[in-house]
Parts: structure tokens; sequence; C-alpha cells
């Protein structure tokens, strides 16, 4: 533990598993007062529990980031909690699988929501915040979907995600370089991380390894295409947010950095 984030307040968004719940926990032990935001209340206070009793601090919020008096409400008890917030982690969000046209409008509207439109309505509220602590930095959450397109005979062989997430998060990078602009008279500093094959509680896989071959198609079709063999971890994600999210990258905004063991690198 170096105290990375000594002194600073940080908000959390679908903090309460995976890789929310795992950089709470490295923003914890590296100083910070952590604010952890999601729907599930129950998951989310358990999370935070297991903070404090590792001996640090940490608060759940519930939130539905895709509902706007939900988030400002909730971002008003973060401020109250602390007085203060320095650093956003917009990490709320969620797929599906699908294919176009076919895509229901209700999916389309769901997805959109959760992963774009929750980003923008958390960085809307927290901002003046930001602003008043006299600058912060915010980390978004995107996917290889944003950059990367798929063939008829890759859709066919191992699936691909709905359309609606492709464009949500492609529609968050743009938001992270608009944001990262609109940052820098204040000192705002706004980055933006594409995890690949990450298994989290979320993530379906079948036996890692499986000699038989017993992998989701999700899952296979990442251990053809990375150089790094083997899945990544909520711990590699939450190792970049923290150092997007400290002094260490005081020199680094607007930038959209993958984490996916070198899949982009070989498309």
């Amino acid at each position: 533990m170096s105290n990375r984030l000594e002194g600073k307040v940080a908000v959390i968004t679908g903090g309460n598993s995976g890789i929310g719940e795992a950089t709470g926990h490295l923003f914890a032990r590296e100083g910070a007062r952590v604010i952890l935001m999601a729907r599930r209340e129950a998951q989310g206070q358990a999370v935070a529990a297991n903070i404090r009793d590792a001996g640090f601090e940490a608060t759940f919020i519930a939130c539905d980031v895709g509902n706007d008096d939900s988030v400002k409400a909730a971002v008003a008890k973060a401020a109250e909690a602390y007085g203060q917030i320095d650093v956003l982690f917009n990490n709320a969000g969620g797929g599906g699988a699908g294919r176009f046209p076919d895509e229901p409008n209700s999916d389309w509207l769901r997805i959109i929501n959760t992963n774009l439109t929750g980003t923008f309505f958390v960085s809307q509220a927290v901002w003046p915040h930001l602003v008043a602590a006299g600058g912060g930095t915010v980390v978004n959450m995107s996917s290889l979907a944003a950059q990367r397109g798929f063939s008829p005979k890759m859709q066919d062989e191992f699936g691909t995600a709905a359309a609606s997430y492709y464009a949500a998060k492609a529609g968050v990078d743009a938001l992270t370089r608009y944001m990262a602009g609109a940052g820098g008279r204040d000192n705002i500093r706004v980055n933006c991380v594409r995890p690949g094959q990450i298994l989290t509680p979320g993530a379906t896989r079948g036996t890692i390894n499986d000699p038989d071959g017993g992998h989701h198609v999700f899952e296979k079709m990442f251990d053809y295409a990375q150089i790094v063999q083997g899945p990544g971890y909520p711990d590699d994600v939450a190792n970049l947010v923290l150092f997007l999210a400290c002094d260490e990258s005081r020199f680094i905004s607007g930038e959209i950095i993958n984490v996916d063991g070198g899949v982009a690198a070989k498309i």
C-alpha cells in the first residue's frame, strides 16, 4: 500500500461486484474514502462492510445510474457523507447478446440508458463537486466493442453483443474525450478503460482450459484473439483505474486504454 489516494473521496458506480468491487477494495487500501453505488442494495452493503472490516472507510448508497433523480439524490448523499468528491469511476453498465435488426427496442433503450446515459448522468451530477475540490479525476468504463467489428463467420461461430452495447460503449469513448476537453480549465482529468475478457461474476464461462472445449462462445473467441494467454481478472482492470485516478497519471487525459491481453493489437 502506497497511499496513492490518501485524503481523496472516490465514488464507484456498479460497486457491488466484479470490477467495481475490486476497485473499491483497492482504492480503500490506497487511502481513499470509498462510496459504492449500485442498484442491488444488499450486495452493495455487504461489499462496503467487507471493506470496513478490513480497516478502511466505505459507504454504500443505492443508485440507479439510468435514473436522473436517483443519481442526483445519491450524489448529494455522497457529498454530504464526506464533504467532497475527488474521484469518479463510472463502472456501472451491462449488455446482452443480439442480432441486428432483431434486437427489441426495449433492449436498445435499456442498454443505452445504463451504459451511456448513466455515465452522463453521474458525471453531470459529480462534476460540480470536482470543480469545488479544485480538480479531480474521472475514469469511464468502455469495452472492446467500441472499437472492433466482427465478420458474419465470427458472429455465427462465437456470437456477438447487441448493437446497443456496441453503440453505447462507442458513445462512452466519445463522451470521455468531450469531458476531458471540458475539464481542462478546472483541473479535471477524464480517461477511459476498455476491458477484454475479464472473469467477473457476470461473465459466463465454462471450465477454464477445459480439454473438451467447454468454453462459452464469448470466452472462446477471446482465447483465439489474445496475445496474453488466459483470462483477465477484476484486479487487472482495477490496477489501471487506480493509476488513472491518482497523481501518477497527472499528465494523462482524454485517453482510452485497453486492458485486453493484446486483443486489439492483433486486429
